[in-house]
């Protein structure tokens, strides 16, 4: 009992200590910081905190760190024994989408109880810090290079580098009106500056699938150059005109566009003098996202190489479906100018829509219009990649007064038309997509005559009167057909032998034709026979009549007068025969 007394006792003073040397001392108990902050822009990992108490001097502040899937908590390296409110533990690896924990304890003669930080996610922490910035200026323009934010390996921004879009604002260094540019690429040029003017600028980038905006880089400011110019000076001996001399290099050309003729790209721009050559280069625009220099990654277009006109023609199956930019650069021979402002070229949008191919078919008061895909010169259909809406005019031939149906579909009907009359049709091609905004040419016109108006009662009669024709061929086929399976599935009974016996007798007629007249033996005089075929017969009725007789008369005397008298007729009809 007095064992565990004194160890309980001992317990006690131990864990006083810290209190009683700190009170003998004259110290305080430090409190935990609080309202802790995490700033986290581009690789740059900052933690700022407050004191809790000001008045307390020598206070060192420690941060411990736990991961996902730790049991423990790991000193923050970068983060121990702080002495000011603000530390940085940009060395430590992490992974930038897990979340990570906090916590932070201040320390002098004794240690506070410990801080729990809010716990984060550093990506989605993270901020986009400003972007480096190099200026090239030309005479009436400044080539802008932006450098991604971030450090060249880094981390935060590793699967974003390409993502990043820019905005800048730019003004005049002797005046306060800003411009503000969006949507700029890594490698951008502002043209039609003035000359040896100083300009201001400064950029920001952006990531729009993670909602994020950074913030904007250093002012920067550079000054035009001089600039193309032609000075006169006084004429020469007697040359009443004077002479001009080129200072600087040759100025770009200008108003470039591109127009569609046919199958083909009209280039087109303006240049002030004459006697030049001109050349043409495309390069894709996503290239212009990549950072970098793309100044050998432009191509040329064989087509508008050395050209001596303000234009050139190239055939639209040169460049696939996509964005391209364009430039044009003068030259003559000795002096080159700068590039001309680069010109954005979608193809889907300024490639031609060709007029559709059609064909007709009239009926007698209808005409039926199948429409099909327009073809190339190689005989290849054209595929649209986009919706389209068809205007078909149809007018009499006659009359030319012109009507209009619009359809989506490709097969369309034109009804209530005049028989026997022709008709003439043309179409055109609209895309349905507001920002295309592109219609074609009509198409060549088809002229078609309607049909006669009675065609359909003409083939009406035709198949009445076909149908009545083949009707009695109809019925006997049935009745034969009928025959035949009542024959073959309801065959007749065989009846009994005494009228088997005296059927067989019968003519087949006599079996098939039932009368209700009682039969009468037919009897017939033949002729020229010869004497022992009539003998013959006449022997055998004879007999025939004998035995009749006999078995008669031995029934009933009453027949013994007939039996005479049929033996006397037989023998009056022999001597008659004889």
């Amino acid at each position: 009992m007095m064992v565990t007394l004194l160890g309980a006792t001992t317990l006690v003073l131990v864990t006083l200590a810290p209190w009683v040397l700190s009170a003998a001392a004259g110290g305080k108990n430090v409190k935990s910081p609080q309202k802790v902050e995490v700033d986290i822009i581009d690789d740059t990992f900052i933690l700022r905190w407050n004191r809790s108490d000001e008045s307390v001097g020598n206070v060192t502040f420690s941060f411990d760190y736990q991961k996902p899937g730790m049991d423990n908590w790991i000193k923050l390296p970068g983060c121990q024994n702080i002495t000011s409110t603000k530390c940085n533990f940009s060395s430590l690896k992490l992974n930038i989408y897990e979340e990570i924990k906090l916590l932070i304890r201040a320390e002098k003669e004794n240690t506070s109880s410990w801080y729990e930080v809010d716990s984060f996610t550093p990506f989605r922490k993270a901020q986009i810090g400003p972007p480096e910035v190099h200026l090239e200026a030309e005479d009436k323009a400044i080539v802008i290079h932006i450098s991604p934010p971030g450090t060249k390996d880094s981390v935060m921004w590793a699967l974003d580098g390409l993502s990043f879009t820019y905005s800048l604002v730019i003004w005049k260094n002797s005046s306060s009106v800003e411009e503000r540019i969006e949507n700029i690429y890594s490698r951008h040029k502002i043209y039609k500056l003035s000359p040896e003017t100083t300009y201001c600028l400064k950029v920001k980038a952006a990531l729009l699938t993670s909602r994020k905006i950074g913030v904007y880089s250093p002012v920067h400011c550079i000054k035009t150059t001089e600039g193309f110019k032609v000075k006169s000076f006084p004429p020469l001996f007697l040359s009443p005109v004077p002479f001009t001399r080129v200072e600087n290099e040759l100025p770009p050309p200008e108003n470039i566009e591109v127009i569609v003729q046919n199958q083909n790209y009209v280039l087109k721009w303006d240049y002030t003098y004459a006697n030049m050559t001109f050349q043409v280069q495309w390069l894709h625009a996503f290239l212009k996202r990549n950072p970098g220099n793309h100044l050998y990654k432009w191509k040329q277009i064989r087509e508008c190489e050395n050209v001596k006109t303000t234009q050139c023609v190239f055939p639209q199956n040169i460049f696939q479906k996509g964005i391209y930019l364009l430039r044009v650069q003068a030259s003559d021979g000795n002096n080159t100018s700068f590039w001309s402002e680069e010109i954005k070229f979608d193809t889907e949008i300024q490639a031609s829509l060709l007029p559709p191919v059609f064909n007709v078919r009239s009926l007698s008061d209808s005409l039926c219009i199948s429409i099909g895909a327009p073809q190339r010169s190689e005989n290849k259909p054209v595929i649209q990649d986009y919706p389209l809406i068809y205007e078909i005019l149809f007018w009499e031939n006659a009359s030319k007064a012109e009507r209009k149906i619009i359809e989506k579909k490709t097969d369309v009907t034109i009804p209530n038309l005049k028989p026997l009359t022709v008709y003439c049709v043309k179409a055109r091609a609209h895309s349905m997509d507001e920002k295309l905004n592109k219609s074609s040419v009509f198409s060549d016109v088809v002229c078609e005559e309607t049909k006669s108006g009675n065609t359909s009662k003409i083939w009406l009669i035709i198949g009445i009167f076909t149908v009545l024709l083949a009707l009695p061929f109809v019925i006997y086929a049935v009745k034969v057909l009928l025959r035949c399976i009542n024959y073959v599935f309801f065959p007749s009974l065989k009846p009994s032998s005494n009228i088997d016996e005296y059927f067989s007798e019968q003519p087949l007629k006599n079996l098939l034709l039932l009368t209700s007249e009682e039969q009468i033996e037919k009897c017939f005089i033949i002729e020229n026979i010869s004497t022992i075929a009539t003998v013959e017969e006449t022997n055998q009725t004879d007999e025939d009549h004998k035995k009749y007789s006999s078995q008669t008369s031995q029934d009933s005397g009453n027949y013994s007068n007939e039996d005479e008298s049929e033996n006397k007729t037989s023998e009056e009809l022999q001597q008659d025969f004889i």
